[in-house]
């Protein structure tokens, strides 16, 4: 990946840092893992599942032959690939013909091949899926909102097809809370809409909120366009297929509604309501909408009139750099107070505004203070929480906010692990080992 020459600029030097904080104890780190009770769907059922999914679709109106256009988007949806595929294939040998458009907004640089590279990096490419993939980037406008006079606008690809189809997982948004959230229905009205449709929706969420405005332009698509239904997904707390499930049309915002319930009880989250540092390895858009998980830090400064989750509540939050999927993307970095300099060597500036300026949020892209190792960024963050007992500050390093089974963490929190019977402790504290200033203990993606 193209390294910005700028990082370096921007990087303040781990010497500087260590003698404006003075050289403090760090707290010794253990391992933990969540104790979770989960039931995935198996890879070699995965076929099955959509089977019965795709048979709960209305596709009596679809003509012989007909084709049918699947929207998938951005995310790192588990077992995504193997489940478009087994969607084409289940639509095929009833004699439909499936096509694949990206259904993510302003995604992608917001062009056509930026996208379609989306979901080659997803897995999702036309010879693993088995059917043409379809990337552009215009729309074609099929109505106005009642009320507000709002263009109503959808993939071109999609609306000019005899059905459309979004495969999406359903799970809380990053952005607001409401009885639909990210899933289907947002799919068609952002994801569908592509750049002018995101943007669109963006721009009215400021006066409108999202959760009125998604089911109401959902029900007009739902009028306008040959939607036969949907493949919801949901998934556990490891990010594995919980279940598969076509939802037809005149279910959407109500079995949505109920999948985004399931979905919060299972949301893997951090186990302490009350953190003093949190250090993520790499925050991405495959990751989620803001880079980091809203719902997870409990930090929503940047959403569009929208308060943030009550927890939890963490002083300090350091971010070491960004996947690779995100191509550069650093949609949500302000969260963050700390960064490392990787996340602006990797930083695609232009990639990253068109995504903050679709979604108006051009506060959430805003640069934290870069430093040059991952020791500057945890004397920077410990420095700057008052006075600190390294026996008992409470500090975690995580994956990122969708992996976080198994957890580094500070002493008192390994203490507190002992006592919760959803904690198990794995490895005893000890103390952080660098090396030439970043850890030497990485966790596996």
């Amino acid at each position: 990946m193209h390294r910005n020459e700028s990082a370096s600029e921007l990087s303040v030097p781990e010497a500087t840092i260590v003698e404006a904080c003075g050289d403090p104890d760090l707290p010794k780190l253990g391992v933990i893992e969540q104790v979770w009770e989960t039931d995935p769907i198996a890879p070699d059922d995965i076929h099955s599942h959509v089977e019965r999914a795709v048979d709960a679709l209305e596709l009596d109106g679809v003509p012989a032959g007909g084709e049918i256009a699947l929207g998938v988007g951005s995310r790192g949806i588990a077992n995504l690939a193997t489940i478009v595929e087994a969607t084409v294939s289940t639509l095929a040998d009833a004699g439909y013909e499936p096509c694949v458009f990206p259904a993510m907004g302003s995604h992608g640089g917001a062009t056509g091949e930026g996208q379609r590279e989306m979901l080659n990096e997803l897995g999702v490419t036309e010879d693993s899926i088995g059917c043409e993939i379809r990337s552009s980037m215009d729309v074609v406008e099929v109505g106005r909102t009642p009320d507000r006079d709002v263009p109503v606008v959808a993939d071109d690809h999609a609306a000019g097809a005899d059905a459309i189809v979004p495969i999406n997982r359903v799970k809380p948004h990053t952005d607001f809370d409401g009885t639909v959230e990210s899933g289907l229905s947002k799919m068609l009205v952002i994801g569908m809409g592509k750049q002018r449709g995101a943007k669109i929706a963006h721009e009215w969420a400021v006066d409108w909120s999202f959760r009125n405005m998604i089911p109401e332009i959902t029900d007009q698509l739902l009028d306008a366009l040959p939607v036969v239904g949907g493949i919801a997904l949901v998934e556990d707390q490891h990010d594995d297929t919980t279940l598969i499930e076509g939802v037809p049309p005149s279910g959407f915002l109500d079995r949505e509604r109920e999948l985004l319930e399931l979905s919060y009880d299972i949301m893997p989250t951090l186990p302490f309501d009350e953190l003093d540092v949190v250090v993520f390895d790499r925050q991405g858009k495959d990751i989620s909408g803001q880079g980091l998980d809203t719902n997870v830090i409990g930090r929503r400064e940047f959403a569009i009139n929208e308060p943030a989750p009550e927890q939890p509540d963490i002083k300090r939050i350091y971010t070491r750099g960004l996947t690779e999927t995100t191509h550069g993307n650093a949609m949500g970095v302000g969260s963050a107070d700390l960064i490392h300099e990787d996340i602006v060597a990797e930083l695609d500036a232009e990639t990253t505004l068109i995504n903050a300026l679709t979604a108006s949020t051009v506060r959430g892209v805003r640069l934290p203070p870069v430093v040059e190792s991952d020791r500057a960024g945890l004397v920077a963050a410990l420095s700057t929480i008052g006075v600190v007992d390294p026996e008992t500050v409470r500090v975690v390093r995580a994956q990122d906010t969708m992996h976080l089974g198994r957890l580094l963490a500070s002493e008192a929190l390994v203490e507190e692990a002992r006592d919760r019977d959803d904690l198990r402790v794995v490895e005893e504290p000890s103390p952080i080992e660098f090396d030439d200033g970043e850890f030497a203990v990485s966790l596996s993606h």
